[in-house]
Formats: structure tokens, sequence, C-alpha cells
């Protein structure tokens, strides 16, 4: 079965069972809907994920906010154990927030560019998220997933630091630190362009701090092509990218 699914599709389909079953002996008290197994095991090889730009990833998501299973019979799982399911039995895995789901989704394999594509959705942020994806906007929307939630996590460290504002707003915004900031104004937004919407789902995945990324001690970066002073005494984290990362 693995080798038919997959690494990642097996993964998701073994998750997905493992959940069934136990929500089964806790008796969750969550309104019964059937759903097909054969479909659900389809949906996990065979998701429509793309990298950024490409569909929308669904197909796990679905199992996820619904992910109802009902057998009848034995099931066989990838490591050829074998597990009687109860007779007409349904299993219901219940996700009540984004976080949660967005975590399971990671756990069960989604790369961070599916979950990006996935809550890409051009809906309302509170005004601190939307801040922090316009940093993203304008910092990072030709760099990839995992360097656009980078400068993401850069923001966030500086707010929880202690040396800068301690608001991501405050902090984007502090003069001299963000060089598309203006008079502490930013610019315009073209909110209708696939860039805006996938910095917004950057912003609500890395608010939500499901996906590892830079640790919490890198406070700077900067451009590849440019050399400023202030980077001698510091340590380089790491390079995504366009982007060169530090700690102290």
């Amino acid at each position: 079965m693995i080798k038919l699914l997959g690494n990642r599709g097996a993964s998701a389909v073994m998750g997905l069972l493992m959940l069934a079953l136990g929500s089964s002996e806790a008796g969750a008290q969550v309104a019964n809907i059937n759903y097909n197994l054969k479909a659900a095991v389809n949906a996990a090889a065979y998701p429509t994920a793309r990298p950024l730009g490409g569909a929308t990833a669904n197909s796990a998501a679905a199992m996820v906010t619904q992910a109802i299973v009902k057998t009848t019979s034995a099931v066989t799982l990838g490591n050829g154990s074998v597990v009687q399911s109860a007779p007409a039995q349904s299993v219901t895995v219940k996700v009540g927030t984004m976080a949660s789901e967005a975590a399971w989704l990671y756990r069960a394999g989604w790369p961070l560019y599916a979950l990006v594509d996935r809550y890409a959705a051009n809906a309302p942020l509170d005004a601190e998220t939307n801040c922090l994806a316009t940093a993203v906007y304008f910092e990072a929307r030709g760099e990839s997933a995992d360097g656009q939630l980078a400068v993401a996590r850069v923001v966030m460290n500086r707010a929880a630091s202690g040396k800068y504002p301690p608001t991501w707003c405050a902090t984007i915004k502090q003069p001299a630190q963000f060089s598309f900031v203006r008079n502490g104004q930013f610019p315009a937004v073209n909110y209708g362009s696939d860039a805006w919407r996938k910095a917004e789902a950057v912003a609500r995945l890395a608010a939500t701090n499901v996906v590892p990324s830079v640790s919490t001690d890198v406070l700077w970066y900067h451009a590849d092509y440019v050399a400023p002073s202030w980077r001698r005494n510091l340590t380089e984290e790491r390079k995504i990218g366009q982007h060169i990362f530090y700690r102290a």
C-alpha cells in the first residue's frame, strides 16, 4: 500500500485511520456524516496541491473538516497490521480552527506551499496580521513560501524580543527598519493579486506557529545583493532565496 500511495499519501491515510479509531474510542459527540474510505484514500494519494500558483489544495483538507469514515470490515494498514472496524460505525474527526487544521495537515505531510495555497483565501485580516501580510508582500513576494514565512517570523521575533516595539505593526513601521515604509505609511497593495493572497496565507500560518522556520533569536535579514555594515557583529543563520538571516 505504501508503494501505491507513496510516503506522503500513506502517512496521510494512516493518520486519518488512527484519528478515526481514537475518536471512536473517545466517543466524540459530533454529528455523523458518511464518508467513503476509498475516496479518502484516493484524495490522500493524489492531492490536488501544486506549487505556488497552482490549484487550491483541498482534497486532504476536506478529509480533515469532514473526515467521516464508515466501514463494515477489517482494514489492513500500511505496516501490514489488520484493524477490525466495528460494524456500521461512523467516526468523525472534527477540526474547530484553522490552526488545528493546519497542524493536522502539516503532520500528515503537507508542505508549506500546499498550506499556503489552502489558506490563500483573500479574507479579511485583523489589523496586526494585515501588517504582517503587508511586510511579507513588499519584502518577499518574489520569494518561496519558506522565504516569505522567514520574513514574517523575523517581524514576530522582533516584536517579542523586547528590543523592538511590542506589536507587529509598530515593529514594521519603526523608522529606518523596513525600506518599503515611508513616513510610517505603507504603499498601496494590489489586494486582488495572487501575491497578496499568498502573503495573507503566509501571515496566517506564521501566526499559528505551525510550520517551523527561523529560530526565535533571528531578528535581522538583508538581500544577498547588498552588504550592510551592521551584519559584521551578527551570526549568519541561513540563506533562504535572496535573503540572508542573522541572529546575535
